[in-house]
């Protein structure tokens, strides 16, 4: 019975979905994270009857025909890149990045990653990094004798030292744009790559056209909507019940035609 392997895709499609509210739902503080969204397909058809085929030798023409689905699939799980609310840490080093763009970061291979946890802080030589040791760049490096650090609205970044007015610029901070975003792939530890859908990036000064600004001692907080998320797997859930309610009313038919005695 068809309705048994349909059924089963459709479970299939809805434990996918949970698990991708599920990671949502776990990432509700990671700094930076974006939420995903499962997207389905239906699978191919069987048509018994073809639409617009002759019925008789009068010309008559089947107006809808019969076709038969083959159940569901997935098709994509859809990352969305709204920004996530300014949450406020009071660390010098921390950006909170407030429209388009990520800061580029240097991997240990050699590859540059792109992120939007702005967490930062500085290594043993006084250079901006990541949470994980990687390099932001382009490179800042921080002297050991500055006792105050700005970074501005445009990623313009000053050192002010003891007995100096003027404050010294040490570096700028570069942001990168790519057309789509959601094309980015997922890396893990916050970090994304660059993938043959993303497009190339684009960089440019924070505050530029086509970029955001950054707001520094701030972070960005995930944006995830903890009542969404919930009533999706409420859905979710009830979904993948009917789905086995369905195989469980297959499973009956299929005893109750066994049980015919002829």
């Amino acid at each position: 019975m068809q309705a048994l392997r349909t059924a089963a895709t459709g479970m299939s499609a809805q434990q996918l979905n949970v698990e991708v509210i599920s990671n949502n739902i776990a990432n509700m503080n990671t700094v930076g994270f974006k939420r995903q969204r499962a997207e389905f397909q239906d699978l191919l058809y069987q048509s018994l009857e073809r639409a617009g085929t002759q019925s008789s030798d009068q010309g008559t023409v089947v107006p809808t025909g019969v076709q038969i689905g083959g159940g569901v699939k997935a098709g994509s799980t859809y990352r969305i890149t709204t920004p996530g609310t300014p949450t406020r840490t009071d660390n010098r080093y921390d950006v909170a990045i407030q429209g388009r763009g990520y800061l580029q970061v240097l991997l240990p291979s050699g590859e540059t990653a792109y992120t939007r946890a702005g967490n930062l802080a500085l290594n043993d030589q006084g250079q901006m990094v990541t949470e994980d040791g990687y390099l932001v760049q382009p490179q800042v490096t921080v002297p050991q004798d500055a006792i105050d650090i700005t970074i501005s609205k445009t990623g313009q970044v000053q050192a002010t030292k003891e007995g100096v007015a003027t404050p010294e610029v040490i570096g700028q901070l570069e942001l990168a744009n790519f057309i789509n975003e959601s094309g980015l792939e997922a890396m893990g530890d916050n970090l994304f790559m660059q993938s043959g859908s993303s497009g190339e990036p684009i960089t440019g000064n924070p505050g530029s056209t086509g970029f955001g600004t950054l707001l520094q001692g701030y972070t960005e907080a995930s944006n995830v909507d903890a009542v969404s998320e919930i009533t999706a797997l409420i859905v979710a859930q009830r979904a993948y019940e009917m789905n086995s309610k369905v195989i469980t009313t297959a499973d009956e038919m299929l005893q109750a035609a066994n049980q015919v005695k002829s």
